[in-house]
């Protein structure tokens, strides 16, 4: 490795500035499942609080050149004369450490693995350090006290939103490495038909990044979406954001399916215990997942597959676990790229509770298009799960 390749994987520090607070996303409040915390897990919930996400960009020598959350465009190299602006992603990353992962996204994305290991060798050497001093700090005064709690909730605040990035920064990554681009921002097109689907359709490769088993259940949630004409842009929205965590969910649930399915503890099928499709689909964290669909539409047009046929041998906290998001990490992960991929909703909340959606915006999305936009999207939701379990193997986070 050469001076000017190890020079880019040297950790930047880790910053202390204040982290965003808010109401989540609209896009999981509305109709598709948000997030509430419950206990010590985030459960998903129907929630409708209005959209107030979001602080500032950091200012500081390494952020002031972004304004925005939308579009995620990095220089593929700073000292390069012909080095131009490429969007990775439509979502733009604004910690030190993010802005760091994503030059090398561009410039070098073989060495993401090892700057993303050094970043976690940080943000644990830190959350030690801080653990350290709260241990010495019960001797302060208690003005001194306070003060010192707050400081501590800012850095882990802080902490909380780097390592969102870092999970953003590997799933930007196996899009890469899948040789799939993430669809751009959705923005007013000049195409003459209004259409905003100018994106490529790669639809071919990401059916390809999922197991036999898996792609059966895509395909009939495909069937459910493409069914019914969408042109709210908040709508599309939903179900994008809803197809993510259905992709998480599938994962996880796959992971699962495929180990026993080696292991030979598949349970039998028809048995005494097994529920039937409208008992499975018309639980709220699963039902959801389409969008609203009811579970007789769902169960009508579904084909078996060995896959469903899985999930309905799961009891109802088995269920409702494996549809739970594990981290706010996570959560925050899915309610911002969605926000950036479809902009900020001009959603009203009434005094009533009702979503008053007047001002939203029609878009134009063809069939292939929708198709291509879903299948991003559970793909999403499935590499979300792989890199989350992967980086809490090193720096564990995830909620048990």
């Amino acid at each position: 490795m050469d001076a000017a390749t190890a020079s880019l994987i040297q950790s930047p520090l880790l910053p202390h500035e204040t982290s965003r607070n808010g109401a989540g996303s609209m896009f999981l409040t509305t109709s598709a499942p948000g997030f509430t915390p419950s206990g010590s897990k985030l459960q998903l919930r129907l929630k409708q609080n209005a959209f107030t996400r979001f602080s500032k960009p950091l200012q500081s020598s390494t952020t002031t050149a972004f304004k925005t959350r939308r579009s995620f465009v990095v220089k593929a190299s700073s000292s390069s004369d012909d080095a131009s602006s490429k969007p990775i992603a439509p979502l733009q990353l604004e910690s030190p450490a993010g802005q760091f992962l994503s030059q090398i996204l561009v410039s070098h994305p073989h060495l993401v693995p090892a700057a993303v290991e050094q970043q976690l060798e940080q943000l644990q050497t830190d959350r030690d350090s801080q653990g350290q001093n709260t241990d010495s700090s019960s001797s302060l005064p208690g003005t001194d006290i306070v003060l010192y709690r707050r400081i501590a909730e800012l850095k882990e605040n802080e902490r909380r939103r780097m390592l969102e990035e870092i999970l953003y920064a590997l799933v930007v990554q196996k899009f890469m490495e899948a040789n799939v681009s993430l669809i751009p921002s959705i923005t007013p097109t000049s195409d003459p038909s209004g259409r905003v689907d100018t994106w490529p359709t790669k639809v071919e490769k990401l059916e390809q990044l999922h197991s036999p088993e898996m792609y059966e259940m895509i395909h009939n949630h495909l069937a459910l979406i493409l069914g019914s004409r969408i042109d709210s842009k908040l709508r599309v929205g939903q179900v994008y954001a809803a197809s993510v965590i259905y992709g998480y969910f599938l994962k996880r649930v796959d992971q699962r399916f495929q180990l026993e399915k080696t292991m030979k503890l598949l349970p039998g099928s028809g048995g005494a215990e097994e529920k039937q499709p409208e008992d499975v689909l018309s639980h709220p964290e699963v039902g959801s997942f389409a969008g609203g669909v009811s579970a007789k539409g769902f169960g009508s047009e579904i084909e078996p597959s060995r896959l469903r046929t899985y999930v309905m041998s799961f009891d109802s906290e088995t269920l409702q676990r494996y549809a739970t998001i594990r981290s706010r990490e996570g959560v925050g992960i899915i309610e911002k790229h969605t926000e950036a991929l479809f902009g900020k909703p001009e959603i009203v909340i009434t005094p009533q509770g009702i979503v008053d959606s007047s001002n939203d915006e029609q878009i134009k999305i063809s069939f292939g298009g929708m198709k291509r936009l879903v299948l991003e999207a559970v793909t999403f939701g499935s590499f979300l799960w792989d890199v989350e379990s992967h980086v809490d193997a090193r720096y564990q986070f995830v909620l048990n």
